[in-house]
């Protein structure tokens, strides 16, 4: 079960781009607050996001992006990401406790509980409603990421992954073309999948399955075509394949990573880490 707080839920609503973003303009989109969030710029990616908010003041998706925004910022804070890619679970049990902040915690709860809430009334007159299914997708997986990797409540995590994936299930029959979706069922199958033979049993009991392989291809699906989360979709599979003993496409998905987003010095520090323990040849 300790593995589900290794990739368990990670959701983050984080958009693709290849290079850092300007400042929030009168007018902007997610996009650039995604941007921002994944060159490390918090304050420009919480300015894009509210500036969103104000725009679209009854949309869900705002406020789980400000969630999304406050997660990520705590994990670099507290590296969480780069404890993802220690090669097995021992080393990973035995990573240093995590404090978080109490105060991110409130808002990032507030931010998540208008989000659902705007969601369910955007459903109660439209049950096929894209954006609420989104966001409900994501707020599912962010509380997933933050009961998992930050507060280790396995059980937790495990029942808001599940939830996450009955989000997204939804929302490829309402848009089978939504390829971020394919992330939230991706990491449950690959967490699940990565369980051992009894645990993984009585898991299923509960109602979620999993398959490694499965997985992986489903992370491939977002990172290849995904709109929001394609970015993230590889950073997860370069996870996968350190800890599946494949490093040389790790590796070559993080240089690809820190081409894209230059400003993150974490991409650099997994490329470092990986040639010093010998695993492939440099280009």
């Amino acid at each position: 079960m300790r593995r589900v707080i290794l990739l368990a839920g990670l959701l983050v609503g984080w958009c693709g781009a290849v290079m850092a973003a300007e400042p929030p303009a009168d007018v902007v989109t997610l996009d650039s607050g995604f941007r921002f969030l994944y060159d490390l710029d918090f304050e420009h990616a919480h300015q894009a996001f509210a500036s969103w908010q104000q725009q679209n003041p009854d949309n869900p998706l705002g406020p789980v992006c400000e969630a999304a925004a406050l997660l990520f910022s705590e994990f670099n804070r507290l590296g969480v990401l780069e404890s993802q890619f220690y090669q097995d679970d021992k080393a990973f049990q035995a990573r240093q406790q995590f404090t978080p902040d109490p105060g991110l915690r409130v808002r990032f709860n507030t931010a998540l509980d208008r989000a659902e809430s705007s969601a369910q009334v955007r459903l109660a007159k439209d049950a096929k409603n894209r954006d609420a299914l989104f966001a409900l997708t994501m707020a599912s997986g962010l509380r997933a990421d933050y009961a998992g990797l930050i507060e280790k409540r396995n059980l937790a995590s495990l029942h808001f992954t599940k939830q996450a994936t009955a989000w997204a299930q939804q929302l490829l029959v309402v848009d089978p073309g939504c390829y971020d979706a394919h992330l939230a069922t991706g990491v449950s199958q690959y967490i699940v999948g990565s369980m051992s033979a009894p645990v993984r049993w009585l898991v299923r009991l509960g109602g979620v399955s999993g398959d490694k392989e499965a997985g992986i291809r489903e992370l491939q699906v977002t990172a290849d075509r995904g709109q929001y989360l394609a970015p993230f979709a590889r950073i997860l599979l370069a996870i996968a394949y350190v800890r599946e003993k494949d490093k040389p496409r790790a590796r070559q998905l993080l240089v690809a990573l820190q081409n894209d987003f230059p400003q993150n010095p974490i991409f650099a520090r997994q490329i470092s880490r990986l040639d010093a323990q010998g695993c492939c040849a440099k280009p």
